[in-house]
């Protein structure tokens, strides 16, 4: 009994490395075959994360990408990690006026600037005095341990 449990053992160990093996290998083939099909116009990612559209696939090696108007960088076809697919989804339900979908509203964000208004920001009733009951001192006096009007 003793003699077949090690094997065994071995043998479960082994056939999750085999399998991921497998799979590595298979990814591997097909990011080849991407990388080797590359074409003009095609728009595609790199390793590094840079978008870009190939102007010119002629080399065995390398690819030049566009990366901004007029701005042409040349890259090894083995840092291309996926061609980008450019047609929408929903490309078949779209019609004239549905084709151009209106940008949603950018949440406004609060304002970081200090309160400028006339009116006091001190106390509970707003007389400008604290919450500590000294008269004529604002709460900013109060946290600086200040005199009114000094800061620290």
């Amino acid at each position: 009994m003793e003699t077949l449990l090690f094997p065994l053992l071995i043998l479960l160990l082994f056939i999750p490395i085999f399998l991921s093996g497998r799979k590595q290998r298979r990814q591997m083939q097909e990011t080849q075959r991407l990388q080797a099909a590359l074409e003009v116009g095609d728009v595609v990612t790199t390793t590094s994360g840079l978008r870009g559209t190939i102007v010119d696939s002629s080399y065995e090696d390398t690819i030049d990408l566009e990366i901004a108007d007029g701005v042409v960088t040349t890259w090894l076809r083995a840092a291309v990690r996926d061609k980008v697919d450019t047609t929408p989804d929903d490309a078949s339900e779209l019609t004239g006026d549905d084709a151009i979908a209106p940008a949603p509203a950018e949440p406004t964000r609060p304002s970081l600037e200090k309160n400028t208004d006339a009116t006091p920001t001190g106390g509970a009733a707003g007389n400008g005095t604290s919450t500590n009951g000294t008269a004529g001192s604002t709460d900013d006096d109060a946290q600086t341990g200040g005199t009114p009007g000094s800061r620290n």
